[in-house]
């Protein structure tokens, strides 16, 4: 198997990259924290975990803080799973020579 076939087209983009390496390093991050972090706007962010979430790489978690809404992200098993691939088989087709 060609090593370019564990790159996942659902990381490609560079804000999804960001979400899950967060993530991955994190036990959760919430929104404003991924927000500030990434420097992106609400609705870019909220259609990335969106497309994470669809995937099932990330959990969504909605609660209140307060009579504030928060929003927490995690990553599931087959994300941390999936991401980790992805990161070797770029590590690998950075290193081939």
């Amino acid at each position: 198997m060609s090593i370019i076939n564990n790159i996942n087209k659902v990381f490609d983009h560079r804000i999804r990259l960001g979400i899950m390496s967060v993530l991955m390093v994190n036990e959760y991050a919430d929104f404003k924290m991924l927000k500030d972090l990434l420097k992106v706007t609400d609705g870019n962010l909220a259609s990335h975990t969106k497309a994470l979430e669809c995937a099932n790489y990330i959990k969504i978690q909605k609660q209140f803080i307060g009579r504030k809404p928060n929003t927490r992200y995690s990553t599931t098993k087959l994300g941390e799973l999936e991401f980790k691939k992805h990161i070797d088989a770029l590590e690998k087709l950075i290193n081939t020579q």
